[in-house]
């Protein structure tokens, strides 16, 4: 559940910057089919990842993390 939340986030903001999914992943250096586990919510991005991915999307980490739900 966590890792579809972080996807959909990452997916996100990769077309809100107006990346395609092909040029993310070569601007972050993963394969296409690692981002594409990762927007589809089937991989957790690594702490390293999340930096970098941060990064090039020009984002902070703290944006880039699901909402926390309260309940």
């Amino acid at each position: 559940m966590e890792a579809e939340k972080w996807g959909r986030r990452i997916r996100a903001f990769r077309k809100l910057k107006g990346f395609t999914q092909e040029g993310f992943a070569k601007e972050l250096g993963v394969s296409v089919s690692i981002l594409g586990e990762i927007e589809r919510g089937n991989r957790f991005p690594a702490p390293a990842l999340i930096e970098q991915i941060a990064f090039a999307l020009n984002v902070t980490q703290e944006e880039l993390a699901p909402k926390q739900e309260h309940d």
